[in-house]
């Protein structure tokens, strides 16, 4: 399941996303997405778990969690129709 991770601080790191995730399970991958030109944060990341318990477990027990002072919202990518 493809996780959407947003609001966060430009200061939390993807090897902290990942611990995070992590303690729910299995973890395929997690990218933070960075601007191209700054290589900084630009807030939002997405995490892949391979598992659909684990991933709703994580979505339900990590969002609003507060990383950085920070709350952070966490839902399922939803898949777009193909026209």
């Amino acid at each position: 399941m493809k996780i959407l991770v947003r609001n966060l601080e430009r200061t939390v790191t993807e090897a902290e996303l990942l611990e995070l995730f992590k303690q729910y399970g299995t973890v395929e991958s997690c990218t933070l997405v960075l601007d191209v030109e700054t290589g900084k944060s630009k807030g939002f990341c997405f995490v892949e778990m391979p598992h659909g318990r684990e991933a709703v477990k994580a979505i339900k027990g990590l969002n609003t969690l507060r990383l950085h002072g920070t709350g952070i919202r966490v839902k399922q990518v939803e898949n777009k129709p193909e026209a």
